[in-house]
């Protein structure tokens, strides 16, 4: 047996005493914040959608092959990663109040060039910014979020944050669908450039900053916490890797719907471009129900005592599993309604894993590292948003219809080793006293 310190492991970080009606009033504004950062995240994928949705019409207007267009979406993710590990490190130092009003004020400047005009340069540019302005979005709204619960109460604010990306999608894709085809690809943009100065206000006004730091799990040892724990010590544990593979997987699904899946129902499927439109939210839907299903699941696990091995790694594990059959089950049925229904289901569960990885990593890296943790983990994982779209696009190109199913197949097939990633390598409370021996 080994000697357990017994400084606390990540001591809640608190100022004072509260009474009943202080507690009242910061739970208040523990959710309004919550709910800014969900409508934050909810611009954050409108932005990332809209391309996707006016794929034909883009195409068409620039001339793009689907590779050249596959390459255009990729361009969005190639700061992405970069930025991401940048603002996550600053995070632990920088208030991150500021980091997200400054980064949805660039959010709509990068908007505006595409909207004005231009041809593939420039949009490929506008993307560029765009990307680098985006990549460190989701880390930082966890962080902010989770600061405001201790860790037994943050599954379902986590799930929330994550419920904006596939709320984004949900609710902008029909009102953007519209606008592309009444009035042009380049209306929607400037839509989008509106929507995140709105929330830039609200948030300038709203915004505020939480007080917790991350709680240990239940039954976990302590941590020492004298000294910091070298990030490349989480970097390391099985626990971080383990998250961060299936998440990687899991992400790969979520960059197809955002980029090809609009194409594959008009151009495989056969469905117009109206009930495309429709028909995209259906995956984002599920994905929307799995998230506040897997939340209850979480909280009540880890409330009868389980720990974050069988409440998350497996929970996360078995969503990815059962999303991976569900793609690989494609070839086996006929008609576009039985495709449709195993697309929505395949791609609804294994793009749901976020919340998991967010919070999985959140308890295992000390409230110093969080940021960092948090940022190069969504580094990693959107490196897959890098490589989706160009892959998908190559297919369509050297395949025609068939590659839209192809690449439905490889997603099933990576999905099943993040899985197996999740079942094997996720766990908290065996790798958290790692980090410090």
């Amino acid at each position: 047996m080994t000697a357990v310190p017994t400084v606390p492991q990540h001591p809640t970080r608190t100022t004072g005493a509260t009474g009943a009606t202080g507690a009242t009033g910061s739970s208040r504004r523990a959710w309004t914040v919550t709910v800014l950062l969900v409508a934050f995240m909810m611009v954050n994928f409108a932005d990332k959608s809209v391309l996707g949705l006016a794929a034909d019409e883009i195409r068409a207007d620039l001339h793009l092959s689907a590779t050249q267009f596959g390459l255009a979406n990729s361009a969005f993710f190639l700061l992405f990663s970069a930025a991401a590990v940048v603002v996550g490190l600053a995070a632990d130092r920088m208030s991150p109040k500021l980091l997200l009003l400054l980064m949805a004020v660039l959010w709509s400047v990068a908007q505006v060039p595409a909207a004005i005009g231009g041809g593939l340069a420039v949009l490929v540019a506008s993307r560029v910014f765009l990307g680098a302005a985006e990549g460190p979005a989701f880390p930082v709204a966890q962080q902010a979020t989770l600061a405001w619960f201790p860790d037994h109460r943050r599954n379902l604010p986590g799930a929330l944050i994550t419920l904006g990306v596939t709320l984004g999608v949900i609710v902008s894709a029909p009102g953007l669908s519209w606008v592309i085809q009444h009035h042009g690809w380049r209306s929607a943009l400037w839509v989008l450039a509106g929507a995140g100065l709105v929330w830039a206000v609200a948030w300038a006004v709203l915004g505020a900053e939480g007080r917790h730091g991350v709680a240990p799990a239940a039954g976990a040892p302590p941590q020492e916490t004298r000294a910091p724990v070298p990030y490349r010590r989480i970097f390391a544990s099985r626990t971080w890797i383990g998250a961060t593979l299936a998440y990687f997987t899991s992400y790969w699904t979520v960059a197809l719907m955002l980029v090809w899946l609009p194409s594959y129902l008009r151009n495989a499927l056969g469905h117009s471009a109206h009930a495309a439109g429709t028909l995209v939210i259906a995956p984002w839907t599920i994905g929307a129900v799995v998230l506040l299903a897997q939340a209850g699941i979480t909280g009540r696990l880890m409330r009868r005592g389980a720990g974050s091995r069988r409440a998350r790694g497996w929970v996360g594990g078995w969503l990815l599993a059962l999303g991976a059959a569900c793609c690989l089950a494609l070839p086996l049925v006929d008609g576009s309604g039985a495709k449709t229904v195993l697309i929505a289901l395949g791609f609804g569960l294994g793009g749901s894993y976020a919340t998991i990885a967010a919070t999985t990593v959140a308890e295992l890296a000390p409230p110093s590292r969080n940021g960092g943790a948090l940022g190069t983990m969504n580094a990693v994982v959107t490196a897959a948003g890098l490589g989706a779209p160009a892959v998908v696009g190559a297919l369509v190109d050297a395949q025609g219809t068939g590659g839209y199913q192809n690449a439905v197949l490889l997603s099933g097939l990576l999905l099943a080793v993040g899985a197996a990633a999740s079942f094997l390598l996720v766990d908290p409370a065996r790798d958290i006293p790692r980090l410090t021996a």
